[in-house]
């Protein structure tokens, strides 16, 4: 039985192939909204809680009401984003330490 998931979100790679993620977060930080998403790999296992990678993406808001995501180059940007993630859910994940 197929469950299905409404924290699916449906990408488009630089080759023109849909790629699935797991929302896993939205993130508003300095003005901005930002997107938590976990690669979804059909080879891992559902069970898994660790998070090896997440993909950030800034949120922004057309004119035309519609959104799209945009890639953050800025490291410092991205390591803030994160942190805030790893607070906000913690106990939810398990995080390595580097």
């Amino acid at each position: 039985m197929s469950e299905e998931r409404d924290d699916i979100v449906v990408l488009v790679d630089e080759n023109g192939n849909e790629v699935e993620f797991e929302h896993l977060d939205t993130i508003g930080m300095n003005g901005n909204e930002y997107v938590v998403l976990l690669p979804l790999d059909d080879e891992e296992s559902d069970d898994e809680q660790d998070v090896d990678e997440v993909v950030i993406l800034r949120i922004e808001h057309g004119e035309d009401g519609e959104d799209s995501f945009v890639t953050v180059d800025d490291e410092d940007e991205l390591d803030s984003v994160f942190e805030e993630f790893r607070l906000r859910n913690e106990d939810e994940f398990d995080f390595e330490e580097e």
